[in-house]
């Protein structure tokens, strides 16, 4: 999110300020961006959400255009192989009101019966299910590194520096409605104009630093890669969300499983370690029943990272503070940061420099109604 805005700023010719990126670990090694599992998709419940998706998938397609430096960009690798949620009886109504408002913003997606789930992934044990959706174009996965690197070399490019360094205090005016210091770990104080939390799963402590509540936490997300020794007998696994929460994909020339764990609860930022018993009890029962050649596979690797959990509804929290309006959030995305960060980046480099939303409208996710207590709910989360 951070290069995302420093890129969509520096791009910008009516933007006069300077940028600063202040990164903790300039290796990403763990990072939330280098451990996401790099999907797009276009099938979500609230339109600004869906939008925000769909740039994501035009900006991937020109790519190259946007961030090249010298005539080199980093290659994506993007694969379109679509989403493919399933639902039982009790899930339906929700995949149908959600179709509405996808079709309703351009996306292309179809329902599908448990006939025609049956006809195009016969390899699936689909006895339980009500039907599905199913993403028809422009939904699949990415390299995420080289994402954040094209934004990066083509903010560098154009002036932005970057401090590796880390934040530790916010100095303000006597009121406190104002950020005017930013204070480093090295000891150094930047002053500023505008502070934006782009912090992932620190989120909550930056905001802290300015008594400022932000209902965001980090989450514990796992990736297992495994190979089948049986081939599926048909099209391409799509990323497949299960009634159980279990998701699954291909990842050539494997797989990639994943779930949200039983005890989904609040973690340490440091707390990288592998939940082994959730492969073992809840992931592989789940793939093993839902295609029943996953029954002999074997796991190659796996890791954790985590979601930046927006604990109030699933959304993300973008904008300024209504107590300290230079402070401004990009924070609590909920595991769709990745596939945001272009609009989300192309929004608020709108807002800070116009000081209105120019092309996607983001106003539904102030900080407003954090404060509020009032949910502006996302149902399809993974």
């Amino acid at each position: 999110m951070g290069s995302s805005l420093a890129y969509w700023l520096s791009e910008n010719p009516d933007y006069d300020g300077t940028v600063l990126v202040v990164e903790m670990d300039s290796t990403y090694e763990r990072a939330s961006t280098t451990l996401s599992e790099a999907s797009v998709r276009h099938q979500f419940s609230e339109p600004v959400n869906i939008r925000l998706s769909m740039f994501a998938t035009e900006f991937i397609a020109e790519f190259h255009q946007h961030v090249q430096v010298g005539g080199e960009s980093p290659d994506l690798g993007f694969r379109d192989t679509g989403y493919l949620f399933l639902a039982t009886d009790d899930g339906m109504d929700v995949l149908r009101e959600n179709h509405e408002a996808q079709r309703s913003c351009g996306a292309e997606v179809a329902l599908l019966s448990p006939g025609e789930l049956a006809d195009r992934f016969g390899y699936m044990h689909i006895d339980d299910l009500a039907g599905a959706s199913l993403g028809l174009r422009n939904e699949g996965t990415l390299d995420a590194y080289s994402l954040m690197r094209g934004f990066q070399q083509r903010a560098r490019h154009n002036g932005v520096e970057y401090a590796t360094d880390r934040v530790i205090g916010l100095r303000t005016t006597p009121a406190r409605d104002r950020v005017t210091h930013v204070e480093m770990a090295s000891g150094a104080v930047v002053a500023c104009d505008r502070v934006v939390n782009c912090t992932g799963p620190r989120a909550r402590w930056m905001a802290d630093l300015v008594d400022l509540p932000l209902p965001v936490e980090p989450r514990i997300r796992g990736a297992w890669v495994f190979d089948c020794r049986t081939p599926l007998d048909g099209p391409t696994l799509p990323l497949t969300i299960d009634t159980t929460g279990m998701h699954v994909r291909t990842e050539p020339p494997h797989y990639l499983a994943g779930m949200p764990p039983v005890d989904d609860i609040a973690v340490d930022p440091e707390d990288f370690a592998v939940r082994e018993a959730e492969w073992e009890d809840h992931i592989w029962p789940a793939l093993v029943h839902r295609i029943p050649a996953f029954e002999r596979i074997g796991v190659t690797h796996r890791w954790v990272g985590h979601y930046a959990y927006n604990t109030l509804d699933h959304n993300a929290v973008v904008g300024p503070a209504g107590a300290v309006p230079n402070f401004y959030f990009c924070n609590g995305f909920s595991g769709h940061g990745l596939q945001q960060s272009a609009g989300v980046g192309r929004a608020l480099n709108e807002l800070i420099t116009y000081n209105e939303y120019r092309t996607i409208d983001l106003s539904q996710m102030g900080h407003d109604r954090i404060v509020a207590g009032k949910p502006f709910l996302e149902k399809a989360i993974i």
